[in-house]
């Protein structure tokens, strides 16, 4: 069983000391790497990292078609400027190809898992030389994968799978111990930006956990306009979470005064401290009629918006 540490008792500066001397000794003289998408948790492990190993951690940023819009761009940016180097490996064909005609939530979880570690990291990593990988998991992602919420795609050990066996490398978890509160006191510690240790939360497979039925690159575009949108828009919210949803089902709208069988965007934004429980945030209506009017203007073929007022639970923050 893994001893939570919680954030309201949490010494930052004990907890990287600890961290950075675990994280030495089990990598040793060798190379380890991660893999860095620019949420919260990846950015605050490849500091912590950085930290414990300098130029013995490579840090590469999976291009895997999934991200926001100017993710690429905008991490390796951040990154340059807190001197840690970051590759970028574009796998979108292999991604897109696991993907294709995989329409079941957890076959989807399963194909990005696979593909990320199996293939893409794996072949990263044996090119590499490394023999460990960091990995941002926290407390939540084990929590909810046991119970049997949902299967996320960072855990591994708590359900019997031995990485080294079925990857061919070992994985170092260092704020395995900690929920999302944790992990930002732990990355403000560690001097990441107010923009990037406050970042509302990033599911692991990505705009792919946002689309109901087959995740296209069409579809995923879909998603990504959306939710550029949704994020400009309510990013002064302080909700601990928004996003955008694309349906797979085509609705009925209206458009130059004919009908125009559309796609239906769903919208969430969620009050919470750790992900476990979650309600959904009271939006003003001018809010909501302000965010409609936008996503309809910008994402082509869009013609229904609606809004999510189910709590967690029964309800889940992402959709898939």
């Amino acid at each position: 069983m893994i001893g939570e540490i919680k954030a309201k008792g949490l010494n930052s500066k004990r907890f990287i000391e600890e961290k950075v001397k675990e994280i030495q000794e089990a990598v040793g003289e060798g190379l380890a790497i991660n893999a860095l998408s620019g949420g919260v948790d990846s950015s605050t492990v490849t500091m912590l990292g950085h930290r414990a190993l300098g130029r013995r951690l490579k840090t590469v940023f999976i291009e895997n078609g999934l991200m926001r819009e100017g993710e690429p761009r905008r991490v390796v940016g951040l990154f340059k400027k807190l001197r840690v180097p970051v590759e970028i490996v574009d796998a979108r064909e292999e991604f897109f190809a696991a993907l294709k005609g995989v329409t079941d939530p957890e076959a989807k979880r399963e194909a990005i898992t696979q593909t990320f570690y199996k293939h893409v990291f794996g072949r990263v990593v044996k090119q590499s030389g490394a023999r460990f990988l960091l990995q941002g998991t926290i407390l939540t992602d084990v929590d909810e994968t046991v119970a049997g919420i949902k299967r996320q795609h960072n855990v591994f050990a708590q359900l019997g799978i031995d990485p080294r066996e079925a990857f061919g490398y070992g994985i170092i978890e260092p704020l395995i111990q900690l929920r999302k509160d944790g992990v930002r006191k732990v990355g403000k510690a560690l001097g990441l930006p107010d923009s990037t240790y406050r970042r509302i939360p990033f599911p692991g497979p990505a705009l792919a956990a946002r689309v109901i039925g087959e995740a296209t690159p069409d579809r995923i575009e879909t998603v990504r306009r959306a939710t550029a949108v949704v994020e400009e828009v309510l990013q002064k919210t302080r909700a601990f979470q928004y996003l955008a949803i694309l349906h797979e089902d085509r609705v009925t709208g209206m458009r130059a005064g004919k009908r125009d069988f559309g796609l239906q965007i769903e919208v969430r934004c969620w009050n919470s401290i750790d992900a476990r429980v979650a309600t959904p945030t009271r939006l003003p209506w001018a809010k909501l009629e302000k965010l409609a009017q936008a996503i309809l203007r910008k994402v082509p073929r869009v013609v229904s918006v609606t809004y999510n007022i189910a709590p967690k639970p029964p309800s889940t923050i992402e959709a898939v």
